[in-house]
């Protein structure tokens, strides 16, 4: 069942009352976070933002992708951030699986597959594809090693100057809590 009506209506109340059409194009408070596409994380309500505060960058784990920095380096090249925070999360789905994994469940079939005890199995049926194995699927054995390893390639990366720091944090899906990686931290100080 589609939720198509659902999401279309909701607009329309939050559109009849929009009062938001005046926000500067720069983020207000000056600051990017990437962060994962889990639907339990609320970068708004757990960064303290509103509408207009900040870059929200999202992606499967929260992962410096090429993607991601270059959604960094536009932010501050064109809008002026300051500071960033790279910002995962507990109890993250990529940590449930690897490249080798998801590559063999993709090269079986393309329906959803299913996370049991033993991990994620395949309960469709083909055709897949073996189009997965040219992708770099960045999964996380280790979240804080990977939080530092996100930052350290943020602020390697030569479209990043040495003077924007990269804070970095793990927020607990839990307590609702940001706790900070101070290896991440430390390796992202501003020069």
């Amino acid at each position: 069942m589609s939720v198509l009506s659902e999401v279309l209506n909701a607009n329309e109340s939050y559109a009849s009352a929009f009062d938001k059409g005046d926000l500067a194009l720069p983020p207000a408070r000056g600051f990017a976070i990437l962060t994962c596409m889990d639907a339990r994380l609320d970068p708004a309500k757990y960064a303290g933002l509103s509408e207009g505060d900040a870059h929200v960058i999202r992606n499967a784990g929260g992962r410096a992708s090429d993607d991601a920095i270059r959604s960094l380096v536009i932010s501050y090249k064109l809008l002026g951030t300051k500071e960033w925070f790279v910002i995962h999360h507990t109890d993250c789905g990529m940590e449930f699986f690897t490249d080798e994994v998801i590559r063999g469940l993709l090269a079986n079939s393309l329906e959803t597959a299913e996370l049991r005890a033993e991990g994620f199995v395949d309960v469709g049926t083909g055709p897949g594809s073996a189009e997965a194995a040219y992708i770099d699927w960045l999964t996380i054995s280790d979240q804080a090693q990977a939080v530092v390893d996100d930052v350290a390639r943020i602020k390697a990366h030569p479209l990043v100057p040495a003077r924007i720091p990269v804070y970095g944090y793990v927020y607990d899906v839990r307590t609702g809590r940001l706790i900070e990686v101070s290896a991440a931290t430390t390796a992202g100080a501003a020069a």
